[in-house]
């Protein structure tokens, strides 16, 4: 698809304070996109919008709050008279063996980043309808290939890519465009949150290339802006994401395999994986949800 002008539309960003969420608002509003900012953090919302090139807003919400989010797509709509493009990006992550992992931990990973993506949805689709807008479902290299150590993150993932791709079969006739936005180990808060942990470093620098590395965030996020430009089905923050896909009907058992052997070598080091959500995102859940 041709590309779209950015110039004008209203775009909607979940987890908006940091990493790829906040600097996807900025370069979207670089382009001349106003620009609604969701998340957690007001303090860190307010800062991103004041820096922004173009009006914005900005909306302290939880994304698994039905009644909430209702109400943002309303104030949005309000705001700015219309809603063009959203982008489900609000995560949080958990690592550690899953038969130790804290249940309320493991739990939020799946009502954040599965759960909030569809009440994300499900708020703005009726003004996504009316614009014949464009959703963006951020996922990962977690819903292309199983990680050991990482059960939940993988489930939500996964979990929000077949829902995308579902939903879009459901809405294309209404003029609403899906797609689902893939990102591998990029330079967030949350990577580096997850790099703390040196048995969660080791086991992920063991993987193969590319999959090894951490990525730049700007690179990743100008991928995402050009697909969101051509409302793209499938956007791949990393080039060689798109690859992945070809091959992904053999990961679970060479992933089955060469886990064994690496979980075995990391088995008397295992205790001491941190059990918490990661990074001052996860910080930052995890705040709320204590008051």
């Amino acid at each position: 698809m041709s590309k779209v002008s950015l110039e004008g539309q209203v775009a909607v960003v979940t987890g908006a304070a940091r990493g790829v969420g906040e600097l996807l608002a900025r370069k979207l509003s670089a382009r001349g996109a106003k620009i609604a900012l969701v998340g957690l953090e007001p303090d860190e919302l307010k800062q991103v919008a004041g820096r922004l090139h173009a009006d914005a807003d900005w909306w302290h919400a939880d994304v698994t709050d039905h009644e909430a989010m209702a109400q943002v797509a309303r104030e949005v709509k309000e705001r700015f008279g219309k809603v063009d493009i959203v982008v489900a990006n609000a995560g949080v992550a958990t690592g550690g063996p899953f038969v130790d992992s804290d249940p309320v931990a493991w739990r939020r990973v799946i009502e954040v980043n599965l759960i909030g993506s569809a009440v994300t949805a499900r708020a703005f689709l009726p003004v996504l309808m009316e614009s014949r807008g464009y959703l963006l479902q951020i996922a990962s290299l977690a819903a292309i290939t199983p990680a050991p150590m990482m059960t939940a993150y993988c489930a939500s993932k996964s979990g929000v890519e077949a829902y995308a791709h579902s939903l879009r079969a459901e809405v294309g006739y209404k003029g609403v465009r899906v797609g689902v936005g893939y990102l591998s180990w990029t330079d967030t808060d949350m990577v580096r949150g997850a790099d703390q942990d040196d048995v969660m470093r080791e086991l992920r620098q063991r993987l193969p290339w590319p999959s090894n590395k951490t990525y730049p965030l700007g690179p990743a996020v100008d991928r995402i802006v050009a697909g969101i430009e051509r409302r793209s089905s499938h956007v791949y923050a990393q080039w060689w994401l798109r690859g992945m896909q070809g091959i992904r009907g053999y990961l679970p058992a060479v992933i089955g395999s060469v886990g064994q052997r690496e979980m075995r070598r990391f088995e008397p080091r295992l205790g001491s994986v941190s059990r918490g959500l990661v990074g001052a995102g996860g910080a930052a859940d995890e705040q709320v949800r204590e008051r």
